[in-house]
């Protein structure tokens, strides 16, 4: 077993939206289709350890040089729908947060700078051929971002253990998530003016605009739930939280949105704070 198949799962949770194949132009949309009908196909897993590969060589290699030609793939109502992994893209991405996440030090030991360098050349070459790339996934570490629940109901959330072990997510149409967002959006603004939850708020929804009406969208705890105690996460009922807190501000009862608000706080500042202890 190499030492990156060995690696547990990083504690981070995603964001995908799975697009129908008539959303995609050819070729692309050929290929998809031939991919989408193989016996076995790449798992979560497997796109972790992918990544992390690269990570191995020194100095580490921090944006593959050839883009995935994978993805994730489920069928809703009958039409295959899938999540081009795009790692190429999403490591140029990572890799302009990165001076916000790491201190200088750390970062330069971690990726020298002529190597991020060279990365960010790339990027910038790559975004002129490709002007209106974007990511199918997003990805959040040790936390879920409280803009992602806006997007699904508690109904959706399904808790279930698979082959690369339990597994807790929300899936919703697309059209729901949007409507979900304006929702939101009217509610926060109304009650609150401008924050930097209704920023965020903006961004998911102006991301999601980018895709195909009939997507599905998904969003994963992903290697969360190898932190968080099996009975924590029966417990957590984040959507549901966010969904009371908006209804409570519709309301003007600022007491109830309070509580809410302060069980989600609290539920998460207790994950975020194990990154530390780790």
């Amino acid at each position: 077993m190499t030492l990156a198949s060995s690696v547990i799962v990083p504690y981070a949770a995603y964001l995908r939206v799975y697009e129908p194949l008539g959303a995609f132009p050819e070729p692309e949309r050929t290929h998809w289709a031939a991919y989408a009908k193989r016996e076995e196909l790449p798992g979560v897993q497997d796109e972790l350890r992918r990544s992390l590969a690269d990570l191995l060589p020194v100095p580490p290699v921090p944006v593959p040089v050839h883009e995935s030609a994978d993805a994730f793939v489920a069928v809703v109502d009958g039409v295959t729908c899938v999540c081009p992994w795009r790692t190429r893209l999403r490591g140029w991405l990572a890799l302009e947060e990165l001076p916000e996440r790491l201190p200088g030090p750390l970062l330069d030991a971690a990726l020298p700078p002529v190597v991020r360098r060279q990365a960010a050349s790339d990027y910038e070459q790559w975004l002129e051929r490709n002007p209106d790339a974007r990511p199918w996934i997003r990805s959040a570490t040790w936390h879920v971002p409280v803009r992602w629940f806006v997007l699904f109901a508690d109904e959706e959330r399904e808790c279930t253990k698979g082959d690369d072990g339990l597994i807790l997510r929300y899936r919703t149409p697309m059209v729901q998530a949007r409507r979900r967002v304006a929702r939101g959006l009217k509610v926060l603004k109304e009650a609150l003016g401008e924050g930097p939850l209704i920023d965020g708020l903006v961004d998911v929804g102006r991301w999601l605009e980018e895709f195909h009406p009939r997507s599905l969208v998904e969003l994963d705890y992903g290697g969360l739930v190898h932190v968080v105690p099996a009975g924590q996460l029966e417990d957590d009922r984040s959507a549901a939280d966010v969904a009371e807190g908006l209804a409570a501000l519709r309301d003007g009862d600022g007491e109830r949105a309070g509580s809410a608000y302060e069980r989600l706080t609290d539920r998460w500042s207790e994950i975020r704070g194990r990154q530390n202890a780790s």
